[in-house]
């Protein structure tokens, strides 16, 4: 076993390092009377969120055009991958309109600060008709669109691409290797800009909270200074709290019924989902819990063939925790903007993130590249938006990552029960002891 890294060496504890130091910091330099480091934690937090700009066209096409070509033809991956992605889209359709009833619910947003400058663009996407809104779902100039933050469409034209090369045959191999390579690159490039997250938390905080202890006004009262800063951590934690209640909803009102239905016991699969799931609180990732969750979930009594296939796919198709975070987080954006979304324009968002969701869990903070592009789709403030999610995204990330991985394990042990083979392989694995 690998030597463990010292704390201080972990991403983890220097973005919540760099979260620490954006509240004392910027509560200590006011906008007012600081404005120099103002502008320097303002420029943080923009070129981080610039970067993460970046990533979105070419990030979303490859990932999409990939995961599609490769999972779409279900005769290649025989009954087993009919069910499995069958039994992702249910459940993810699930999360979403879970996360959009208590985003209404609670409404997180509804005090958070937020920058209100791309307000005008709003106005015209709202005076758009449902016509108008169903037309623009159609992709008519692929370039203008990506010029444009435009995300729906090119989503939209990714996923057509995808399903015509999968009828192209061998002659389409070339472009799928094609676009596989770019996924990969971007993948890389990804990483290599979410090195700078630290910095990104600690800008987007001190910028908030430097912005706030400057002084504003809080139900006609006017506060300034670490009483304003508490405000803003009181609204933050209203996001955070909504975010982890929404997830014990969706473990309690969907997970626990699948697992009741499939005739699984609870507690037990609790226990074999433990370390795994710990992991991925602790990391914030589901890369990190991959290799434990494969070896719990056939240690279950998942065979292994069928853990093998589910799992790694489930980590493209079925990221519970994250979708359902998609249509929060947008909502509190909206709502910290002071935008009303009318419920058809709730649906289509839904819509939109049942097809931006596929095939990025492996990138970290997806999530903040899905949102970025589609806040520009629907009107939303979506750079000002991330700047405002960013200062406690970790904090969250460890939640829905967590959720993510559960929610694997339990679709390989369902595919297994729908199959009729769960418990029928006994595999001994290394740490296994020999039964007595």
């Amino acid at each position: 076993m690998a030597p463990k890294r010292p704390f201080y060496r972990s991403s983890t504890f220097w973005i919540f390092f760099g979260l620490a130091m954006g509240v004392v910091l910027g509560g200590s330099l006011p906008r007012n009377e600081f404005p120099q480091a103002y502008n320097l934690f303002r420029f943080l937090s923009k070129a981080f969120i610039s970067l993460i700009k970046g990533l979105i066209v070419p990030l979303l096409f490859s990932t999409i055009v990939v995961g599609i070509a490769q999972t779409g033809d279900i005769k290649a991956v025989g009954r087993m991958g009919g069910k499995a992605l069958l039994y992702f889209e249910v459940v993810t359709t699930f999360a979403l309109f879970l996360g959009l009833a208590i985003a209404n619910w609670l409404k997180p947003g509804a005090h958070l600060p937020l920058d209100l400058s791309a307000h005008t663009a709003v106005a015209a996407v709202k005076a758009k008709t449902g016509w108008e809104i169903a037309l623009h779902l159609f992709p008519s100039n692929l370039v203008q669109h990506a010029a444009e933050g435009d995300i729906l469409p090119v989503v939209i034209f990714a996923s057509l691409f995808g399903i015509a090369l999968t009828h192209v045959g061998e002659r389409g191999k070339p472009v799928l290797a094609f676009f596989d390579g770019v996924a990969q690159t971007m993948f890389k490039y990804t990483d290599m800009v979410m090195t700078l997250t630290p910095l990104g938390v600690f800008g987007a905080m001190a910028y908030n909270v430097s912005s706030m202890a400057a002084g504003h006004t809080v139900n006609g009262q006017t506060m300034a200074g670490w009483p304003a800063v508490f405000q803003l951590l009181k609204q933050y934690s209203l996001l955070v709290g909504s975010l982890y209640f929404a997830l014990i909803c969706l473990f309690v009102l969907v997970f626990v019924p699948v697992m009741l239905i499939c005739r699984v016991k609870v507690f037990a699969f609790l226990k074999a989902i433990k370390e795994p799931a710990i992991t991925a609180f602790s990391t914030a990732s589901s890369e990190a819990a991959l290799p434990k969750l494969l070896e719990e979930t056939v240690r279950f009594g998942v065979p292994r063939r069928v853990a093998s296939f589910v799992i790694p796919t489930g980590y493209s198709f079925n990221l519970d925790g994250s979708t359902l975070y998609l249509v929060l987080a947008s909502l509190t954006i909206a709502q910290a903007a002071g935008i009303h979304m009318s419920l058809g324009s709730q649906l289509l968002m839904v819509f939109t993130f049942m097809l931006t969701s596929k095939g990025v869990a492996g990138v970290p903070r997806a999530t903040l590249v899905i949102i970025a592009g589609t806040c520009g789709s629907f009107g939303l403030p979506g750079e000002a938006g991330i700047a405002m999610l960013l200062a406690v995204d970790e904090i969250m990330d460890m939640a829905r990552t967590t959720i993510n991985v559960i929610g694997n394990g339990l679709a390989s042990v369902v595919i297994a029960k729908w199959e009729g083979v769960f418990g029928t392989e006994t595999e001994a694995l290394p740490s296994e002891e020999p039964a007595l």
